[in-house]
């Protein structure tokens, strides 16, 4: 799954479920998120998160959060303690951590550093997820360049030849 939704045209939301594990999503934001763009985003978050327990905020590009953009978050937190799931919020920028921490909401949320301390915290080490991927390769069969997010079989859009793509990104007709 990759979606990508722009919200408000002051917030980008892309959702990525983790490789080899369907029941975690990392959500990316990037932009602001304030009394504006807030409700949008609660409903979007909500329709994603709806069919997972352990869910990942990438914050890296996110430049603001309001306090109506904190009380979102803990709108996200309250869905998924209801399914005894877990949300880790990533790569916050000082000033949003100071937001989160000034308003005292810090001590609710799981916060870390980085992905990899964010995969720790939810049991998955981060050496087994795909570095490989995205991937761009070409067909075996007739060159078409082609691109794939995760592992699996798929076929080339140019000629229908079945390709698989193994977890470590090695390429083979089927």
């Amino acid at each position: 799954m990759g979606k990508s939704i722009n919200i408000k045209d002051s917030l980008k939301l892309n959702a990525e479920e983790f490789t080899g594990n369907s029941k975690v999503i990392i959500l990316k934001l990037d932009g602001l998120i304030d009394t504006y763009n807030s409700p949008d985003l609660q409903k979007e978050v909500l329709n994603i998160i709806s069919s997972y327990t352990k869910i990942i905020f990438d914050c890296t590009k996110l430049t603001y959060v309001s306090s109506t953009g904190v009380g979102t978050f803990m709108v996200f937190l309250k869905s998924i303690k209801e399914k005894n799931g877990i949300i880790v919020l990533a790569n916050l920028q000082q000033k949003v951590l100071e937001i989160f921490q000034l308003l005292g909401f810090s001590k609710f949320f799981t916060i870390t550093d980085n992905m990899d301390e964010s995969l720790k915290v939810l049991g998955i080490s981060p050496t087994e997820t795909n570095s490989c991927f995205p991937q761009i390769f070409e067909c075996p069969s007739c060159r078409k360049k082609l691109k794939v997010s995760k592992p699996g079989k798929f076929k080339c859009i140019q000629c229908s030849s079945i390709i698989g793509i193994s977890a470590d990104g090695k390429i083979s007709l089927i």
